[in-house]
């Protein structure tokens, strides 16, 4: 990885203040420390975002400034915190899938731009939520833990290990440990007695909803931790799970006829019956495990024009009008200002693997490009909300704030804009490339809450459908690289 350094408190990288989570315009320091506060009271005022796509220090002090108002809603990171609340942000109304969402947002976020400054909180954390089995079971969080709200916690301990992230201290559990004692929970809940398999979108019968639904979310995480943890080990077993899980979601109908990825479906109808909603996280999740596969099988086509597929159908959340080409949005709620609280985030997914992606199959680079950079240039104009200028909202292709805040628009942000730097990393690494050295944990830190995924919307289709971005694909050149900024 090529290293980067640079001192958060520098002016061009420390955004001033941040906003209340119940009123942006409310300034609040909680996330800061006294010396920080020191150095921030003798800095001028930034006014708002603004980003040079072709300018490295600006994309990386962009995406600084999107990081810190992230932490801003971490609240947990008291001495007096609760030991089983460390890691979590505050419910409600962010739910502990979330949380897991930002901690591998923030792994990330280390691993492109080698800045440092949570990667305690961060390590701390992932740490705290391990679960008394070390298998991201936590009992304080059974009213909200899914099977896709595990994989999200899952997801962060691969990147982890993928980009060598600090380790806890030996005392602990490793992260690899950990991340396969998880999926062989997921690998036991595969459930046959409906549906000839497929993961149920619950883990426990007595859940409020969701019990008897197999959702795409799910069973595509299982597919994509599958892959991950195949590429990453060499071990066999792990490559027929996701093999086993994409044949599965293609024949009940979760992947569609042009790789469509739909939500799931009910297990007592014997998933006769799909819903048809599409979220652009799900797609997402699909084609990173896909592009994974690609990657690990050395280009095999029917990865590739899996890989394609999906890739091109995710042009269901780009484009939402003649004057937003390229732009992401939520294509099922945003047009109908009926985002909630889980769906707010769900942009930031579709960015993190559309990166991914872009490493793991360069083929798909060009393409990949063009949409992360143009969404980040939306995301940035929407960044200019609140007394500082920094609060995103959620519709990019407004050109403006849209006078909505919370956690998941930031994260949005910070997602797509980081995504711009994936190539600094380089190439995940795999079990060969690790050099184990310890690191212990310095300081503890509060942890975020948990949260449940959207419930399931029984709606016949998406609000709308694809638009360019089979004609951005086009120019896609096999084997292109992907090396720093795009």
């Amino acid at each position: 990885m090529e290293s980067l350094s640079f001192c958060f408190c520098l002016p061009c990288l420390v955004p001033l203040y941040s906003y209340n989570t119940t009123n942006p315009t409310t300034m609040k320091l909680n996330g800061l420390s006294t010396a920080a506060l020191a150095v921030v009271a003798l800095l001028p005022l930034a006014a708002s975002v603004n980003i040079n796509l072709d300018d490295e220090v600006s994309i990386m002090s962009t995406a600084a400034t999107y990081a810190y108002e992230i932490m801003t809603y971490y609240t947990n990171n008291a001495t007096n915190t609760p030991a089983d609340e460390v890691g979590s942000f505050p419910k409600p109304p962010y739910y502990w899938w979330e949380s897991g969402a930002v901690w591998g947002g923030l792994v990330d976020y280390w691993a492109y731009t080698n800045d440092s400054s949570y990667v305690d909180t961060t390590r701390d954390a992932l740490v705290a939520n391990f679960g008394p089995n070390q298998d991201l079971i936590m009992p304080n969080k059974r009213d909200q833990e899914g099977n896709d709200d595990q994989a999200f916690w899952i997801f962060a301990l691969m990147s982890a290990l993928e980009y060598q992230f600090p380790i806890p201290s030996d005392s602990d559990p490793q992260y690899l440990d950990v991340a396969k004692k998880a999926f062989d929970g997921m690998a036991a809940r595969w459930d046959t007695k409906t549906c000839n398999g497929g993961l149920k979108w619950q883990i426990y019968p007595d859940s409020v909803v969701g019990y008897d639904y197999k959702n795409s979310v799910s069973n595509g995480a299982f597919f994509a931790l599958a892959a991950r943890l195949a590429r990453y080990t060499g071990n066999q077993t792990y490559t027929d799970w996701a093999v086993k899980t994409w044949d599965w979601s293609q024949r009940i109908g979760l992947i569609g006829p042009k790789y469509e990825i739909f939500d799931g479906s009910d297990d007592k109808l014997n998933c006769s019956e799909v819903n048809h909603m599409q979220w652009s996280y799900g797609v997402g999740i699909y084609l990173h495990g896909a592009a994974t596969l690609y990657n690990f099988t050395n280009g095999s086509a029917i990865w590739q024009q899996r890989t394609s597929g999906l890739l091109e159908r995710s042009a269901v959340f780009f484009s939402p009008f003649k004057n937003a080409t390229n732009i992401m949005w939520e294509a099922a709620c945003e047009g109908a200002h009926s985002c909630n609280t889980d769906q707010q985030s769900f942009k930031a997914y579709l960015a993190r693997f559309l990166a991914k992606t872009a490493i793991l199959a360069p083929f798909t680079a060009p393409a990949v490009k063009t949409l992360l950079r143009t969404s980040a240039a939306a995301a940035a104009k929407s960044c200019s909300g609140g007394s500082h200028g920094t609060t995103c909202g959620t519709k990019w292709y407004t050109g403006g704030y849209d006078g909505t805040y919370g956690l998941g628009q930031q994260l949005n942000a910070l997602e797509v804009t980081q995504a711009l730097l994936a190539g600094k990393a380089g190439a995940p690494d795999t079990q060969a490339d690790v050099h184990i050295v310890n690191k212990p944990v310095t300081t503890t830190q509060a942890v975020p809450a948990k949260t449940s995924t959207a419930l399931p919307t029984h709606t016949k289709n998406a609000a709308m459908m694809a638009r360019g971005v089979r004609g951005v694909l086009g120019g896609a050149a096999v084997g292109a690289a992907v090396v720093g900024v795009w």
